[in-house]
């Protein structure tokens, strides 16, 4: 049986806040490091769900993220690729960075966190939700 798509994306979703909590509690632990720069986790592509959905007919709504490619000129004025893999990367909405180079502002990462777990929460209830009308349709009692 296929999971459905629903579970699926709260699946993704919620392994993506994991990843992220990850990182940023590598920023927090980073905060003193001379030179560290903040990292975030890309937000997931949740383009293939849709496309599962509407059988992938022309015309039907589709997601797509735009694509940043280094170009020669970019790269001649300096610009570097970030480093990491698994959807890190250089974190852009930072407020300050210190004399030393380091980006890190804790009290940003403490409020990222506070997301993460408001986001966490409201996926923990979804699947929730879902598994019991799932125990519904299936007849048993939806405890």
């Amino acid at each position: 049986m296929a999971v459905p798509s629903i579970l699926a994306g709260i699946t993704r979703e919620m392994k993506h806040l994991a990843d992220r909590q990850r990182v940023i509690a590598q920023n927090i632990a980073n905060s003193e490091t001379p030179g560290f720069k903040a990292r975030d986790v890309a937000a997931p592509d949740f383009s293939e769900l849709l496309a599962q959905q509407t059988g992938g007919r022309s015309g039907s709504p589709s997601i797509a993220r735009p694509r940043v490619m280094l170009t020669g000129a970019m790269s001649a004025l300096g610009a570097r690729a970030p480093r990491g893999g698994g959807g890190i990367q250089l974190d852009h909405d930072v407020s300050e960075t210190k004399p030393d180079g380091n980006n890190v502002t804790v009290e940003d990462q403490l409020l990222k966190m506070g997301q993460i777990q408001a986001d966490f929460t409201a996926m923990t209830n979804l699947y929730r939700k879902q598994q019991s009308l799932l125990k519904t349709a299936l007849g048993r009692s939806g405890g």
